[in-house]
């Protein structure tokens, strides 16, 4: 096994810059996921630690080896891609075994992996099959086997699960959660879903632009992230952002977003004291808002409850979706599904403050 350091990594291509200045490091045994919109440059980055793209500048170590000039078939890495790749004149026990045969391995070896890897992923039955013959989750299973059999220092996942329908992708997601902890082999797995991002990484980095936005472990980057970027990226629905300005108040700062006021966290407030008269985005997350008539968990005050009109409400089981209209602003709830406020109602709604954000109005990065 081995860590994979990043080091002051860029790519350009022509005049565009799809990787700019990476900076990461992924320690031996980790389960990193690279997270972002299409077009970021997570992929950029797995091809470049991979040896598909050349880096334009910076250094990639494997273990203890600088491997940019190092050819991908001797950096010890395994690769997973998103269409599989499987050779479609081959059988399955074929397709797994092909690295092997290319290294030379004694027959007998090669046939001893190939079945205790068809046995972990369940495809001993299917290892006589060609790939036209497998379902997409057994395709799926074919390429990772493909991948294990070679027992290399890193795999590479790219976006490994995004052909597969959206039962089977959390099936095969909790299969692959259970092989990494079983094989303990460090991976770097890049997605644009965030809830696999969150549900699959020990740490995960969020990317937009080219540029790392932040890397901590999932329950870090929902609760506390850097700006308000991460903010809306990380979690379903998106937080709520509202431009809302810091005013002196009797008993301390306010968040004045003009058709209502709120009161921060009290151990927010020195935070926000050098903000007092400036524009700032105030965050909410649509699980942190309360009907009124509902709310246990957070006790009613006249500083953090707000009246709202009921845009339109997506019955989704033991919640609902409701689209609020307050003043100017437009707000997402998650609510209980036992609430008795219909379209076209107002009613009284309930912040958990202490779960708020607030971000800089011009550099967009979070305050608290």
């Amino acid at each position: 096994m081995a860590r994979v350091v990043l080091k002051n990594l860029t790519k350009t291509f022509k005049n565009v810059v799809a990787v700019n200045n990476v900076n990461l490091e992924i320690n031996d045994k980790e389960f990193l996921v690279l997270v972002g919109p299409s077009g970021c440059g997570k992929t950029t980055v797995l091809r470049m630690v991979a040896g598909l793209e050349e880096a334009t500048e910076g250094e990639i170590y494997i273990g203890d080896r600088l491997v940019n000039d190092v050819s991908p078939k001797d950096r010890d890495i395994a690769m997973v891609f998103q269409n599989y790749a499987l050779y479609p004149h081959m059988s399955v026990y074929d397709n797994m075994a092909f690295a092997l045969k290319l290294r030379k391995l004694p027959k007998e070896q090669i046939r001893q992996r190939v079945m205790e890897v068809a046995e972990l992923l369940g495809l001993t039955e299917l290892l006589n099959r060609k790939p036209k013959q497998l379902s997409g989750g057994q395709r799926q299973r074919v390429a990772l086997g493909r991948a294990i059999v070679r027992e290399p220092k890193v795999f590479l996942m790219d976006e490994p699960l995004s052909n597969l329908d959206a039962k089977l992708r959390v099936q095969t997601r909790a299969e692959l959660i259970k092989l990494h902890r079983r094989l303990g082999i460090t991976t770097i797995y890049v997605t644009h879903d965030q809830v696999e991002a969150m549900t699959m990484g020990d740490r995960i980095a969020v990317m937009c632009d080219g540029v790392i936005q932040q890397v901590d472990t999932p329950l870090n980057v929902y609760n506390r992230p850097a700006n308000k970027f991460v903010a809306g990226f990380i979690g379903t629905p998106s937080m709520n952002f509202l431009d809302a300005r810091v005013v002196d108040g009797a008993d301390g700062c306010m968040i004045d977003a003009g058709s209502f006021k709120v009161r921060p966290p009290q151990d927010k407030v020195d935070l926000l004291k050098p903000y007092i008269g400036k524009e700032v985005i105030f965050g909410i997350r649509p699980e942190d808002i309360f009907d009124k008539e509902l709310s246990s968990i957070v006790q009613p005050t006249a500083d953090n409850t707000i009246r709202a009109l009921v845009d339109v409400i997506e019955p989704m089981g033991p919640i609902v979706t409701m689209y609020l209209t307050c003043g100017n602003h437009s707000l997402v709830a998650s609510i209980d599904a036992e609430t008795k406020a219909r379209e076209g109602q107002e009613i009284d709604i309930v912040l958990d403050m202490a779960k708020s954000h607030v971000f800089e109005k011009d550099t967009e990065k979070a305050v608290y």
